[in-house]
This record gives structure tokens, C-alpha cells and sequence, in this order.
């Protein structure tokens, strides 16, 4: 007889204050979400559209690539992903995991919804109160690792929606003293691998545990999905370079250098694929209209 989705959930016990965030065995699962994605001069993540245009998803493919190769060359043979973004400050206890969610996502794919059947999140009522960092896009801070102390004593909370529906969401009933966006960095769920802001739940509040010096937690809630762990292989230099930072100004710097270095990748990869025409991709061809005896 199979076993009772009961017994696989087992029997970790919830407090008030959310979810607590522990270590136990790894449960591979393929899986996939939404989450918050930047303001026009910072960040943040979720679910998108699969039918994105071809040239936005070479692109964001490019980016990825980019993204593993920063990640390589960031680090010396020797050096791992837990000695570069975990260190013996960092908080290994529990906190609490909190999301509002607005049953917009398929629960089969739903990150917070499998986090909740591991008793990891804790769902929260529209108008009720989180006293932590709220992941959302209407914030207007970035976080970074001056919210650590935040992060450390009461947790971190997420908004749970499609970002085709964002206007169906009352954000005046869900706000937070502490609402903070994410700065750039790349999804690796299976929906929307290599683009960058469409984090789903888990991986937001991985990015926010990483980045606020709690790497343990992030690391566990990543371990109960099948892909989890190409999160901060992906991310590496992002990640190391935002958890290093002490205030928002220093990460939006930082998340601004990313976005200026990829730019600039983009445009020699244009120039690039010009070079292959040979010399008829540099001639200004005529148009119809021009009078041809001139």
C-alpha cells in the first residue's frame, strides 16, 4: 500500500511566529513557481510567459552561460560554493518562512506549496502581519546584508502570485515595515531556467538567506527540489558579490555592474554574429526608392 501523503509530510511541528527552516534528508522534486522581479533602477522575481520570443530566450541563455562562466572564474579550483557564500557566522538555527498565497500557480508546480507540504512555509491570512523582510515588488529598497539582523530574529516572508495578475493583489493588506526587492540574479527552475529576475518562492527566499549571511536555511529549503542545487552553482558571483556588500546602495551598485557587464556581452556577440555576413554585412545596401540612375 503507498504511503499517506501524511506520512511523507512527517511531523515537524509548526510555531506561530511561521515555518521553521531546518536540516533534515534531501527529497528530490522537479518543480517550479513565481517570484518578485526588480523595480526599474534595482530588482527582483517569478513565473513568466513560456512563450517568450526566441531572440529573448537566446539571450537569457547567453546571460546563464555568462553567468556559469563569472561563477567558474570567480573561484579558485579548491574553493566550493559553501566556502564562498557560507561562513561559520553564518545562522544555522531556524527562523520563521512565511507566504501569502493566491492560489494563482498550478499546486503541482508551485515551490511554496511543496515547501508547505514539508512544513518548511507557513501559509499566511490576507491582512495578517509579518514582522520580518517581505519579498515583494512593490517594495522600493533592495536587500542586502544590513537586513540580516531582520532576517536572523524574525524571518522571511513571500508573495505567492502570477505576474499576469499582479493588479488582483491587494498589496495594501499584505505590507511589511521591512518590503524588500532582490537584486539581479538568475532563475534555475525548471520554467524559467537562465532568465534572469523569474525566480519561483524557494529561490527567493534561498537568495534572501544566502545574501543575509543565513546560508544553512537556503540550503535546506533548495534541497527538496531535484534542481536546487544549480541555484547557487548559477549564482555564484552574484551571490558572493551581494552578501560581501554592507548596505542596498553598495548591492544595487553591484547588481548594476552585472546588468553593464552583460550588456556589453550582448553587443559583442551582435557584433559578432555581423562578422559572419563578411563584407556585405558592412555595406549600406540601397533602398527600393532610390533612383538608380543617380
Amino acid at each position: 500500500m503507498a504511503k499517506s501523503r501524511g506520512a511523507r509530510r512527517g511531523a515537524a511541528p509548526r510555531s506561530r511566529g511561521g515555518a521553521r527552516a531546518t536540516i533534515s534528508r534531501r527529497d528530490r522534486y522537479n518543480d517550479a513557481g513565481w517570484h518578485d522581479r526588480p523595480s526599474s533602477d534595482s530588482s527582483s522575481s517569478s513565473n513568466s510567459d513560456l512563450d517568450d520570443q526566441q531572440a529573448s530566450d537566446q539571450d537569457t541563455t547567453d546571460d546563464a552561460d555568462t553567468t556559469d562562466d563569472a561563477s567558474s572564474s570567480s573561484s579558485s579550483d579548491n574553493d566550493t560554493a559553501e566556502q564562498i557564500l557560507g561562513s561559520a557566522q553564518d545562522l544555522t538555527s531556524s527562523v520563521p518562512v512565511a507566504m501569502w498565497d493566491f492560489q494563482h500557480c498550478d499546486p503541482r508546480r508551485c515551490s511554496g506549496k511543496k515547501l508547505a507540504r514539508h512544513n518548511l512555509i507557513r501559509e499566511l491570512r490576507v491582512g495578517q502581519k509579518f514582522r520580518g523582510i517581505v519579498l515583494t515588488p512593490r517594495a522600493k529598497r533592495v536587500l542586502s546584508p544590513a537586513d540580516a539582523s531582520i532576517v536572523h530574529e524574525h524571518g522571511v516572508a513571500v508573495v505567492e502570485c502570477s505576474w499576469a495578475r499582479l493588479d488582483e493583489i491587494p498589496f495594501g493588506k499584505i505590507k511589511s515595515p521591512h518590503e524588500r526587492l532582490l537584486p539581479r540574479l538568475m532563475a534555475t527552475n525548471p520554467v524559467n531556467y537562465g532568465k534572469p529576475f523569474k525566480l519561483n518562492c524557494v529561490e527567493a527566499l534561498a537568495a534572501a538567506f544566502y545574501i543575509c549571511h543565513a546560508k544553512p536555511l537556503g540550503d535546506e529549503l533548495l534541497s527538496k527540489f531535484a534542481w536546487g542545487e544549480n541555484f547557487p552553482r548559477l549564482n555564484l558571483a552574484y551571490l558572493a558579490r551581494y552578501r560581501a556588500c554592507e548596505d542596498a546602495q553598495q548591492v544595487q551598485a553591484a547588481a548594476a555592474h552585472f546588468e553593464a557587464v552583460l550588456q556589453e556581452e550582448r553587443l559583442a556577440r551582435d557584433m559578432e554574429k555581423k562578422t559572419h555576413l563578411g563584407a556585405y554585412g558592412m555595406i549600406d545596401m540601397p533602398s527600393s526608392d532610390d533612383d538608380p540612375s543617380s
